[in-house]
């Protein structure tokens, strides 16, 4: 009883029970059963007023409690909101039930309230809903760990794993910390992290989430986030503050009815003083209520940014939001955004007759052994591979951007990089170099000139494979609505450009440095473009930082990306880019709905009260059910679009395979 109490629903319920027993205690038994319990005690206010009698009957006591019960709350927080100078929608309406009761107008003042009651009921009920993706990722929060412990499996609760411990995940269990797999195969449903439904296959050294589930296999993980310290609790966390950050129509909103609700207070009574009618300045109140408006954006935002957490896509916020739905050009980086991210070791071309290919590589593994360059991992990997691997780091290693590296091995100055470094050190690079540098690049790969001193020995390239949705999105961007896609990279024109014809970039900007990445951003927003940036986040972070929308891709291992980016995809599904701005258009239009119907509402009641046809109770109806529509209008966000039905049955069918081939392991 204590519970049903405190719900929204029952001061609503109680005085609308109040309500029909008025009206039944009225109208059955031909009124006998109306007793007259006191005396005439309100104003007579005029031939306007179509009050209750000179009596106060039994019904009439029905009805004024009906409208104490429901309007008790409503002049509570009309009162705390004047204590903070505020003039707020719940004051329009205590005044004119207030009013209404002075003069007599019992049933009036219980259906404004009831109405009020009704939709202040609905209200809570459907913006609870509409947060209904955040208690999504709530709920996913695992509540215990079994973790071993001095050989045996304890069952604790999760928040006292404690790191590096091992946590044992078998199948259909939730993962309960993040961690790395140590041992075991299995398939994870990272779905309420990456929003991508397809199980991951998880081996040993793979990283895993907590909240995911085990869809098969048996892994053996070792803690290194728990509790606040994981990526689901930092996502819930992102996704409570978005849902509670204005947007810039929502700030305007709010700043139009701190002066709107006075302006219909004034309204209401010169209404009053010029035509004598105190019941026409009541409604004027009433039906004067922004509250459709006051609602009609931050509903929105709220169904908008949780629906797309949902979708493994965390927005900023509503300032955010409605951003990305005005993007007109995307720059994206070329390694790991356009491509995997993962380049490999493909051409070892030898420049000097007495050495062979394994010379060449060994010497430039040998200087790149010092670099944290992407780039240097997968030369360091190929010459372990041939048994040249380099022993130690080397001596002086001298990065330079944009270019390559300088390193000091075995007494020697080794040259890994571009034209433009040999050049700076002046090496001189003869015409056949040049030429195998070109065809390289012109295949789609990077390579890297080797000098030993002033000579040059030899070209190593690697590659990076081009994703295969590249394509897709870029063509679902236009779709979108963006009008140029750009290549910002710090690669060779001939590079970028095979990239680029096999992707369909619009445009490309090669041999880039940091800073002219920002450059690059920066003139596209001189020509009018809002600019969303989607980058790795470090030789990106300037161009991040400048763009409009800073886009951080595969953010589900990054607490930085989590917490910094405007727009944080937790997958590394290039396709939710563009399901991003779709989502953000969508959310606008519903805005824009919303306030129109909240306007045309007002206006319509307006002529409708002038014209004598709309009554306080009337107004108080057709008010509250704006109200609904808005609400109802915004939830549509959270229902699939055609769209996404057709690729949820695409990846049901995939996570079938992947989960029976996880069990038959």
């Amino acid at each position: 009883m204590r519970r049903w109490r405190r719900s929204n629903w029952f001061v609503p319920v109680v005085s609308g029970f109040l309500i029909l027993a008025s009206l039944s205690i009225e109208h059955l038994l031909g009124g006998s059963a109306n007793i007259a319990i006191g005396p005439r005690w309100w104003v007579h206010a005029g031939a306007h007023v179509h009050g209750s009698g000179d009596v106060f009957t039994l019904a009439n006591a029905f009805m004024f409690v009906a409208s104490v019960v429901a309007g008790y709350g409503i002049v509570v927080k009309a009162f705390r909101a004047l204590m903070v100078r505020f003039i707020s929608i719940d004051l329009l309406v205590a005044i004119a039930a207030i009013g209404a009761t002075i003069i007599g107008n019992f049933w009036e003042a219980a259906a404004v309230t009831f109405l009020f009651a009704i939709g202040h009921a609905l209200e809570a009920g459907t913006m609870n809903k509409t947060r209904s993706a955040l208690a999504a990722l709530v709920a996913v929060a695992p509540d215990n760990a079994v973790v071993l412990r001095d050989g045996d499996q304890v069952e604790v609760p999760a928040g006292q794993v404690r790191p590096g411990e091992i946590v044992l995940v078998k199948s259909g269990a939730k993962v309960p910390v993040d961690g790395q797999v140590v041992s075991g195969t299995g398939a994870i449903d990272e779905s309420s992290i990456t929003g991508e439904s397809i199980p991951a296959e998880k081996a040993a050294s793979d990283h895993v989430f907590a909240g995911t589930i085990s869809r098969g296999g048996f892994l053996q993980v070792m803690a290194t986030g728990i509790g606040a310290d994981t990526t689901l609790a930092r996502i819930i966390h992102r996704v409570e503050e978005a849902q509670d950050a204005k947007a810039k129509t929502q700030a305007f909103i709010d700043r139009f009815s701190k002066w709107y609700t006075p302006a219909v207070m004034i309204l209401a009574l010169l209404a009053g003083l010029l035509t004598g009618d105190v019941v026409l300045a009541l409604t004027l109140l009433v039906i004067g209520c922004p509250g459709a408006l006051v609602i009609s954006i931050p509903v929105a935002i709220v169904a908008g940014i949780g629906r797309s957490a949902r979708n493994g896509i965390l927005i900023k916020g509503g300032e955010y939001l409605e951003t990305t739905a005005k993007i007109s050009a995307v720059a994206v980086d070329k390694t790991g955004t356009l491509t995997e991210g993962r380049p490999v070791l493909t051409d070892v071309v030898v420049l000097q007759r007495d050495l062979l290919r394994r010379d060449v590589l060994r010497w430039a593994a040998a200087a790149e052994a010092g670099s944290e360059h992407p780039l240097a991992r997968p030369l360091i990997d190929a010459a372990r591979e041939e048994g040249v691997a380099p022993e130690g780091i080397p001596g002086a290693v001298t990065p330079v951007t944009g270019k390559g590296i300088s390193a000091a091995v075995a007494n020697r100055r080794v040259l890994v990089g571009n034209i433009p470094l040999l050049e700076e050190y002046d090496v001189v690079v003869e015409s056949t170099a040049v030429a195998a540098v070109n065809t390289l690049a012109s295949e789609g790969k990077t390579p890297m000139i080797v000098a030993v001193d002033d000579a040059v020995i030899g070209i190593v390239a690697v590659a990076d494979a081009i994703r295969e949705d590249a394509s897709k999105m870029i063509r679902r961007l236009s779709a979108n609505g963006v009008k140029k896609v750009v290549m910002l990279t710090g690669d060779t024109r001939l590079v970028a450009e095979a990239i680029g014809r096999a992707t369909g970039i619009h445009e490309i900007h090669a041999s880039l440095l940091p800073e002219d990445k920002l450059d690059a951003v920066a003139q596209l927003q001189n020509e009018g473009y809002v600019v969303a940036m989607v980058g790795d986040g470090v030789n990106d972070a300037p161009a991040l930082a400048t763009a409009d929308i800073g886009v951080a891709m595969g953010a589900a291992g990054s607490a930085v990306a989590v917490e910094t980016a405007d727009i944080a995809l937790m997958g590394d599904n290039l396709l939710k880019l563009p399901e991003a701005i779709r989502l953000a258009r969508r959310t606008v239009n519903i805005m824009r709905q919303n306030i129109a119907i909240a306007l045309i509402t007002v206006i319509l009641l307006l002529v409708g009260v002038f014209s004598g046809g709309v009554t306080m109770s009337v107004g108080m109806l057709v008010h509250e059910g704006s109200v609904l529509i808005v609400i109802l209008n915004a939830m549509r966000l959270l229902r699939n679009s055609r769209n996404d039905t057709a690729t949820s049955n695409t990846e049901r069918s995939a996570r079938n395979v992947v989960e029976a081939s996880a069990r038959s392991k």
